[in-house]
């Protein structure tokens, strides 16, 4: 049974394996010079890929490790951020209990939607998250008291960065320059989490149930309540990226719960790589990347972006961080011999 769940650079070990470098630590502190290194596009740039890395790493525990297809996990990235968006609008919440309720809010919606999915295989568990999704969509488009209806929630507030401000070195920093090193260490914590559950026996029973469903089954293992528990825990850090991303957008929508985002989300999920860890965040920032470019030459981004994604899903369909895997597979063999 392959467990390919941990991207190759993300732990590089020596021929003697007594150290390890740590390159997902040096890569985050790295991450953290990108205000005072880059310009404020850069920095505005980097937080809109980091939280795009979190709702994709959140949709590759159903995905890549446990083999689920969703095509509505955009639901909760949505819930996420009208939970979070509404109290702290509405309500005068604190960011540091809204954010929180943001990520038990989507976990909530994610149970419950859930419970009825994992009875369902194949085709019809998608069918069915998108059939969940459509309803988010449309109660966050009708429910004008409450989400604002057509025209969402605007002017949701920055969280109160005074104590960051205090920190010396930062204090110069402007308010998108901060929230952006708050952005970055949120993320990194969740991303923690997420590898965390993914390596453990609980994330290693997730990729029997991908490898062989019916097998799992016969040797004792409780299927549906497995992948239940792997659809909420995706639900609730896809809500955690999405309370983010309302703040960082300085309102929220009914489009965030629209389909069409799903398939965004799975796209880079499966640009990555799918069967890599790290995979996925790459292709958030490629695609992220790739779409902020292409718009700045031409009107026809969408056909533009779509030829070179095709393009790129065919010369590399176990994603790019799978085709750098065997690329250095390859190089260590030949020095190797």
């Amino acid at each position: 049974m392959s467990e390919r769940v941990e991207a190759p650079l993300a732990v590089a070990a020596t021929r003697t394996g007594r150290w390890r470098v740590p390159w997902t630590l040096i890569f985050f502190l790295l991450l953290l010079w990108v205000p005072w290194l880059g310009t404020r596009y850069d920095t505005f740039l980097a937080t809109q890929i980091a939280i795009y890395a979190l709702f994709a790493l959140s949709l590759n525990l159903l995905l890549g490790v446990t083999g689920l297809v969703s095509f509505g996990h955009v639901a909760y990235f949505g819930v996420g951020a009208y939970v979070c968006g509404i109290l702290m609008r509405t309500c005068g919440v604190s960011f540091w209990l809204a954010f929180p309720a943001a990520g038990l809010g989507a976990a909530g919606f994610a149970v419950v939607f859930g419970f009825f999915c994992v009875r369902l295989t194949k085709i019809y568990f998608a069918m069915l998250t998108l059939a969940f999704s459509q309803i988010v969509w449309a109660v966050a488009f009708k429910w004008n008291d409450v989400t604002g209806g057509d025209t969402g929630l605007p002017d949701i507030p920055f969280p109160n960065l005074d104590w960051l401000a205090a920190i010396p070195g930062i204090d110069n920093l402007r308010i998108g320059g901060q929230f952006y090193l708050l952005t970055l260490v949120l993320v990194a914590l969740c991303v923690a989490a997420l590898r965390r559950i993914t390596l453990s026996p609980f994330g290693r029973v997730l990729t029997t149930i991908r490898e062989n469903r019916e097998r799992a089954a016969f040797i004792g293992v409780n299927v549906r309540a497995y992948e239940l528990a792997a659809f909420t825990i995706a639900g609730g850090f896809a809500g955690f990226s999405g309370a983010l991303f309302g703040i960082f957008n300085r309102g929220v929508f009914a489009d965030y719960v629209f389909w069409s985002k799903s398939a965004d989300v799975m796209i880079m999920t499966i640009l990555g790589g799918m069967n890599h860890f790290w995979g996925p965040a790459l292709g958030a920032a490629v695609l992220t990347l790739l779409n902020q470019r292409i718009t700045e030459y031409t009107e026809y981004w969408p056909f533009v972006l779509g030829t070179i994604l095709i393009v790129l899903l065919f010369v590399f369909p176990g994603g790019l961080l799978g085709a750098l895997d065997a690329l250095l597979t390859r190089v260590r063999r030949r020095f190797d011999a």
